[in-house]
């Protein structure tokens, strides 16, 4: 069997990517992979990895896969027709990164409520606590989670581990189904127009028909003075250039894990908002704890040896 890995770089360069080649014999890693050596990178591979490599019907006609083990949930880079035709199976794994997710979510909401990234610098800053007169210093208002409206869009696995959490920080908890079908007796569940009545709202769901521009101008135009909305699903929900300028023009603060193009453009919007202590950005990793993607490839592991039944 050779099993060939076309984006290792996107799983950190700290996980064991031996155990493949221990397990199944002939394995081959690439740190990452561009669209033009895809082809002759997987000539006689018997199974591929990849994150975000396209697996194209080019790809696939000219290939021998039998298996394709995606290294994430999303499977949008595979031509799922095109590998159901030539008879090659599609695993993804599911489920590895809820913790992970739900903790990225509060570690950004905590840091950008309270502030603390302004807070560090004053206190590590030559002119700043060690000069201070007083024993406080509290320039930049910090704000508490107790008793906010919390609303979630998106109640899968992820969405209800951070409303769990978001109900232990003693918040009023409740959610948007983007398809309408999902009941949840625990919570409440509102319109889209309740929901962006809420203090914080915080995105979990994937990108589709139902999601894509969900957060359009208009709708971001009806958040509350003071509200908080964070991406922690897919860009393309959230109009990006629409609320770069509302940081800046109301009191409305962003975070965000996921961008529309990543990586991000070097004249994204973002990068040009002046109220940067209103806004949060991290590279698309909330799901990338380390548990989490060591818990990732003991799944593509057991894909494979399913697949295989070893």
């Amino acid at each position: 069997m050779k099993i060939v890995c076309l984006d290792a770089d996107t799983l950190g360069n700290d996980v064991d990517l031996n155990q493949f080649f221990s397990k199944f014999g002939e394995f081959i890693s690439y740190p990452k992979t561009e669209a033009k050596d895809t082809i002759e990178r997987l000539k006689g591979a018997d199974v591929v990895l990849t994150n975000k490599v396209l697996i194209t019907k080019e790809v696939l006609a000219n290939t021998s896969l039998k298996l394709i083990c995606v290294t994430a949930t999303g499977v949008n880079n595979i031509d799922l027709e095109a590998a159901k035709e030539a008879g090659v199976s599609v695993k993804n794994v599911a489920r590895y990164s809820t913790s992970s997710v739900a903790q990225q979510t509060f570690a950004n909401l905590l840091a950008l409520r309270n502030q603390t990234s302004y807070y560090d610098s004053y206190c590590k800053s030559v002119e700043g606590w060690a000069k201070s007169e007083i024993f406080v210093h509290l320039n930049k208002p910090i704000f508490e989670l107790s008793g906010k409206s919390f609303g979630i869009v998106g109640l899968g696995s992820i969405g209800k581990s951070v409303a769990n959490i978001a109900k232990a920080f003693g918040c009023e908890v409740c959610y948007y189904s983007t398809s309408g079908k999902n009941d949840n007796n625990e919570f409440k569940k509102v319109s889209f127009d309740e929901l962006l009545k809420c203090d914080i709202i915080s995105i979990h769901a994937p990108l589709n028909a139902d999601t894509k521009g969900l957060f359009d101008k208009k709708a971001l135009l009806n958040l509350k003075n003071g509200a908080t909305l964070m991406n922690y699903g897919r860009g393309g929900i959230v109009d990006e250039t629409a609320i770069a300028r509302l940081v800046d023009e109301r009191e409305i603060y962003f975070a965000t894990d996921v961008l529309e193009t990543e990586p991000m453009r070097a004249d994204h919007p973002f990068l040009s908002v002046k109220n940067k202590d209103r806004l949060l950005l991290s590279p698309h990793i909330a799901w990338g704890s380390v548990e989490a993607r060591k818990r990732l490839l003991e799944l593509v592991v057991k894909n494979i040896e399913d697949f295989y039944q070893i």
